[in-house]
């Protein structure tokens, strides 16, 4: 893109086995905690268009590292097109644990690749995007764009996303558009928490800011967990001491989508024991414990890759109905979200108390008929 010359996004057509992978285990954790309930509400876009699979070079010389993941993604995305690369790591998510826990950020690279590809055109590179391991590929693109635009980009945040906000209000796109932002203000801004949210901020939309907070705080975790730190420190607004800060520290604004992710992180501090992290859950605010025990039932999906039996289990270890009911819901929208489809949430439904299931086939019914 010429400098000078600024760029509106185009008009545009939403957590692994416990002990596999513990790095990735924390990285997927991270994944599953951001997206909000909206996130998880939405379809997941339909394949553009039929793509031969390229060969996992990296799996067949035994180099499953985040490096060689990186430029094998880079040059297929720029050789081939982002849709091949998507269905690399699409025939290599089942096969290879290390790309199932590091899925969200290998479709990073795919989004920031694919922004060049198409030079540096945000319109161009969402229409060839993919949803595939919770929209990584959009993310990655406005962190593309942000690094293109340098700081100039708090500037002019309102016009980045102001076709879509314009023609697809509160959309799908729309909320990643914003979200990617999040994380674009995190890089450009020296992965400053505060600065970052300051930044969400200025723009103007309530949906916009509310979106854009959730990718600052998933990046600020992001940063301490991901093999490809953007970051060379530890994040200042993590404390192992106090798990659920910032989130206790902040001003009322930003803590509902501080507290969509801060159980991964508290999560990985208690070395992945429930109970301590629903003890931390009611420990806090009252207004913002449902957003927690939400959180702890996705992470309780997630970490289970939505198994009914092991997701119903950790969810009654809270130690009352609130804390039990908000954590099925929240894993049972993930299990809509995770097969796209409700049969195995009403499973995870019928398997409960009797004080637990009207509630949640009440959840899954209403939250299936978004897809």
């Amino acid at each position: 893109m010429p400098k000078g010359k600024k760029k509106t996004a185009k008009p545009l057509d939403k957590w692994l086995k416990k002990n596999k992978l513990w790095a990735g285990l924390a990285a997927l954790a991270i994944i599953l905690i951001a997206v909000s309930a909206y996130f998880l509400m939405q379809p997941e876009k339909p394949k553009l268009q039929a793509v031969s699979v390229p060969q996992d070079t990296c799996r067949q010389t035994n180099q499953t590292t985040f490096s060689c993941y990186k430029h094998l993604l880079q040059r297929t995305t720029t050789n081939q097109g982002p849709e091949s690369a998507v269905a690399l790591l699409r025939a290599s998510y089942d096969q290879v644990p290390y790309v199932k826990s590091q899925c969200h950020q290998l479709m990073h690279i795919v989004g920031r690749q694919a922004f060049l590809q198409y030079n540096d055109d945000l319109g161009a590179t969402f229409s060839h995007g993919d949803q595939f391991c919770w929209s990584g590929y959009y993310h990655g693109a406005l962190e593309e764009l942000s690094k293109q635009r340098g700081t100039e980009i708090v500037s002019e945040a309102n016009s980045v996303c102001a076709d879509l906000r314009n023609s697809n209000v509160s959309s799908f796109d729309h909320f990643n558009c914003v979200h990617g932002l999040g994380h674009g203000f995190m890089y450009i801004l020296g992965q400053d928490l505060m600065k970052s949210l300051k930044a969400c901020d200025t723009l103007t939309d309530s949906f916009e800011r509310t979106s854009c907070y959730g990718g600052v705080f998933m990046q600020n975790i992001m940063n301490v967990q991901t093999p490809d730190r953007e970051a060379g420190y530890a994040s200042p607004y993590l404390k192992e001491s106090d798990p659920m800060y910032p989130c206790t520290a902040l001003d009322d604004r930003y803590k509902e989508q501080c507290y969509l992710m801060q159980t991964s992180y508290a999560l990985q501090v208690e070395n992945y024991d429930f109970n301590k992290v629903f003890a931390l859950c009611a420990a806090i605010e009252k207004t913002y414990r449902p957003t927690c025990y939400t959180s702890v039932g996705r992470d309780a999906s997630g970490q289970s890759v939505s198994d009914v039996e092991r997701t119903k289990n950790t969810c009654l270890l809270g130690k009352d109905h609130e804390a039990q009911s908000y954590c099925i819901n929240g894993a049972a929208k993930d299990f809509v979200s995770y097969y796209h489809d409700d049969t195995k949430a009403r499973q995870l439904c019928d398997s409960l108390p009797d004080n637990l299931k009207a509630d949640c086939q009440q959840v899954v019914t209403s939250y299936y008929a978004g897809f």
